[in-house]
């Protein structure tokens, strides 16, 4: 995606051609190498645009550099880039996701380290952390009343909401990944139980993106889901009829990431990027206009009312290809 990049290019090209007599050709075949090579950067992003557009736009306005973006799920991003295709930047996902695939990242300390949670930063600075992301449960506020609506994962687990959860494909959604590992930890009833107890719940039906869970609980088609804090909020401040459910049990926070592609041709480029989402000026942005938390310590933010489990992010790397595999076999 070239965008304001493109445009410049443009220009130039134009004030190039209209000033041949001064500058000659040289001058045009000096100025687009620089401009296809040496001020590139290729991102992946699991993204949504409205979170991804503004700050990319932002970083090439700020940097000159031209930003190519290619989007889709993270476990189909990590899998191109596993494959090889070209790529300086992964941004967006779990950091589970991409603790699994730190074979394919260069590693890289950002210069605003310091100031991020030490219980998000990598082990080998392999990745950084983007945002902060809680798990929530929501409900259609039409169709469900508050003394009937579930407080907690275990609830989804009853019997009383078989066939009515909206739920994505963790195979496909790095969130959704995350959300069934932070129920298989909050519940007291091991990974087999869990896995086997919520595909019958499921009545063999998910969603295809995590993006698709808000809008069957919208729309009634299910009546409850499980979600992002920051999805839900969004939502919410549209207009839509949601309630926010933080599970009983406590829910994770997990952040989501940023990598640079081991071998990168553009890693300086990359490094700017990768410092830039974690500036003080990006996580003010993704906490007031994307209703996401900062990672930052010198930031101040809202105060959090709903408990957290111990998440633990090895496990959730180790269980991987485990849980995937069985959930692929129990939703055949």
């Amino acid at each position: 995606m070239k965008r304001l990049m493109h445009l410049v290019l443009i220009f130039l090209l134009c004030l190039s051609a209209a000033c041949t007599g001064c500058r000659g050709k040289s001058a045009e075949d000096a100025l687009l190498p620089a401009l296809e090579d040496s001020d590139r950067l290729i991102v992946f992003t699991s993204h949504k645009e409205e979170v991804y557009e503004p700050i990319i736009r932002e970083f090439e306005e700020r940097t000159g550099i031209w930003v190519e973006v290619t989007d889709g799920g993270t476990a189909e991003l990590l899998d191109r880039i596993a494959a090889g295709e070209e790529c300086d930047i992964m941004f967006g996902g779990g950091v589970e996701s991409y603790e699994s695939c730190k074979e394919y990242f260069e590693p890289y300390r950002s210069s605003e380290a310091d100031l991020l949670s030490a219980e998000y930063v990598s082990d080998g600075d392999f990745w950084t952390v983007f945002t902060r992301l809680p798990i929530v449960l929501i409900y259609n506020s039409k169709l469900v009343d508050v003394s009937e609506a579930p407080e907690g994962f275990s609830d989804l687990l009853s019997g009383d909401w078989d066939g009515m959860i909206a739920f994505a494909d963790p195979a496909n959604s790095g969130s959704s990944y995350t959300m069934l590992v932070t129920m298989i930890q909050a519940l007291d009833l091991g990974v087999d139980e869990t896995l086997g107890a919520f595909a019958g719940a499921l009545d063999g039906e998910m969603a295809e993106g995590s993006g698709d869970v808000a809008d069957q609980v919208v729309s009634g088609k299910r009546l409850v889901g499980i979600t992002l804090e920051e999805t839900a909020r969004k939502r919410i401040l549209a207009g839509d009829d949601l309630t926010i459910v933080y599970p009983e049990e406590g829910t994770s926070a997990v952040p989501d990431g940023c990598a640079i592609v081991q071998g990168t041709s553009h890693l300086g480029n990359a490094k700017q990027f990768v410092d830039f989402i974690v500036s003080e000026d990006v996580q003010r942005l993704a906490v007031e206009t994307m209703s996401r938390r900062s990672v930052r310590t010198d930031f101040e933010q809202e105060e959090e009312s709903f408990g957290l489990i111990d998440f633990d992010l090895e496990l959730a790397v180790q269980w991987r290809e485990k849980i995937l595999n069985e959930w692929a076999e129990l939703m055949k």
